[in-house]
């Protein structure tokens, strides 16, 4: 449920600012009904995230996309922080385990270098949820700071603190692979008009 209020809360505020009742009368209209408690902790959750930003308009609280995470109309060039929202909006439909892995994975193959940390924040992966996902041996792993030396100058597109750690796939699962693509294609989706050649009525099972 968390993650499907997650996304909705996304995709309500791209573009708008909202109350705590505004964004509550927009949820129910879209069949998620949360007491008001819960919705308030929730999304002060997502503002020390930074997901959210939240402004004092007395007596209310208004919330809001960061600047960076709002999407520009199509009639502007895109800024350089903009893959990283739509990314961030796909991987937060897969299941958190996968996460990390799936983020380093994409992020790797996208940009054919290795994935700082940074770039993982941009993409909804928290210091907390990083920190303790790194803390066991898993499927992804540090890369050495010796050899981030050409990566780091070729990034000029956002700004990447220089001390930040990069991270690499130590093994890659089938299933890593196939969240990806899901993430892929979901991002290709997203910016792309495909009117014209999706099938209006989805098919059950794949050909072979």
């Amino acid at each position: 449920m968390a993650e499907k209020l997650n996304l909705k809360v996304m995709e309500i505020l791209d573009g708008k600012q909202l109350s705590i009742s505004g964004l509550s009368r927009e949820l129910k209209a879209g069949g998620i009904e949360e007491h008001r408690l819960v919705l308030t902790g929730y999304l002060r959750a997502l503002r020390d995230l930074e997901l959210l930003e939240e402004t004092e308009v007395p007596p209310s609280k208004i919330y809001s996309l960061p600047e960076k995470g709002r999407e520009p109309s199509p009639a502007d060039p895109s800024s350089s922080e903009d893959i990283y929202l739509i990314f961030r909006v796909q991987l937060l439909k897969i299941d958190l385990d996968f996460r990390i892995p799936v983020g380093v994975y994409v992020i790797s193959r996208l940009f054919e270098r290795p994935c700082f940390r940074r770039e993982l924040k941009l993409a909804g992966i928290t210091q907390k949820h990083l920190d303790r996902y790194m803390e066991k041996p898993g499927m992804v792993c540090e890369v050495s700071d010796s050899s981030l030396k050409k990566a780091r100058a070729d990034i000029t597109k956002i700004e990447l603190p220089p001390d930040d750690p990069a991270y690499e796939l130590r093994e890659n699962r089938e299933e890593v692979t196939r969240l990806a693509n899901e993430v892929l294609a979901g991002m290709i989706k997203h910016r792309m008009d495909l009117e014209g050649l999706v099938a209006k009525s989805k098919q059950t099972t794949l050909l072979p």
